[in-house]
């Protein structure tokens, strides 16, 4: 028993969240993709189910009961009503952690088509979905790593428009800028947004077309994450003010913010630069879009 599967970083391109309900919980309009990079998972033969984490961040991962992947394991084991092989998994944690990437969720992804391929399980995509769906809000996007429109909590999902194969840079400056805190944040402050899903051409022909769409959008956290953690404003500030930049954007509650750029010499550059003007922040050249959840 061997394979492996990339878990990658999720983005959001815009990001309207609407007033809490009754049950808290604030309804939501995203544009996601995906990116070429992310964490690694490997499922390998062992006497239990357990999970080995290394790579740069594998210190931050939280207690093994409330890991993601270990979490969607135990949820397929479940889901399978068959005795199965006992097997382990390995994670290279790549993403940094509570960073706005959807990596826990991504793992999770990863570790049901993973672990359905290797042991051969007759278990549906519906199935699947249906135990992505269970482990949050952003398991159902993350299960396939495909661009989609999400709404509702997240789970509700329907085709993006197409879109170009985009060259980005991601940074995230190491600041702390904990989900519930944001959420707080953003209900102190008030300013809900439209969670109507905008209008969109079926499809976009070129990156720089896709950045003016999106500077019509929004994403509603962005102030709210900057007031938790000023670092990421000035992160955002870096990669605005760079001349390769078509647009810059807090992905998800924080911290990690992106840069579109119109081809992959200009993201190139820009992620060059910023390394050099701030060597401590964690820079990332990446190609957004999807699926990538099969590849490296």
């Amino acid at each position: 028993m061997a394979g492996a599967a990339l878990a990658p970083a999720k983005v959001n391109l815009f990001l309207h969240v609407g007033a809490p309900g009754a049950d808290g919980y604030h309804p939501l309009c995203s544009l996601i993709a995906f990116a070429d990079f992310g964490d690694r998972l490997l499922i390998h033969e062992a006497e239990a189910l357990g999970l080995m984490a290394h790579g740069r961040f594998a210190r931050d991962l939280p207690a093994e009961g409330e890991n993601l992947a270990l979490r969607a394991a135990r949820a397929l084991i479940a889901e399978a009503r068959r005795p199965i092989q006992p097997f382990g998994l390995s994670l290279d944690k790549r993403l940094p952690v509570a960073a706005g990437l959807g990596g826990g969720s991504s793992d999770a992804g990863a570790a049901l088509r993973l672990i359905r391929q290797a042991l051969e399980l007759d278990i549906s995509d519906a199935r699947l979905e249906a135990v992505a769906a269970s482990l949050g809000s952003d398991g159902p996007a993350c299960l396939w790593a495909r661009p989609t429109i999400a709404q509702g909590r997240g789970e509700r999902l329907s085709p993006a428009p197409g879109l170009p194969v985009l060259d980005a840079v991601l940074v995230n400056p190491g600041a702390p800028a904990p989900t519930a805190q944001v959420y707080r944040r953003f209900d102190e402050i008030g300013r809900f947004g439209e969670v109507a899903p905008p209008p969109a051409p079926e499809s976009f022909e070129s990156a720089v077309e896709l950045a003016g769409w999106l500077a019509g959008q929004r994403n509603d956290l962005q102030g709210a994450a900057i007031s938790v953690a000023p670092e990421i404003g000035a992160a955002l500030e870096t990669l605005a003010g760079e001349p390769e930049c078509l647009l810059a954007r807090v992905s998800g509650s924080g911290a990690t913010s992106f840069a579109l750029c119109a081809s992959d010499i200009e993201a190139d550059s820009l992620a060059q630069r910023v390394v050099a003007l701030e060597p401590r922040w964690w820079v990332r050249r990446c190609r957004l879009g999807g699926p990538w959840a099969d590849g490296d």
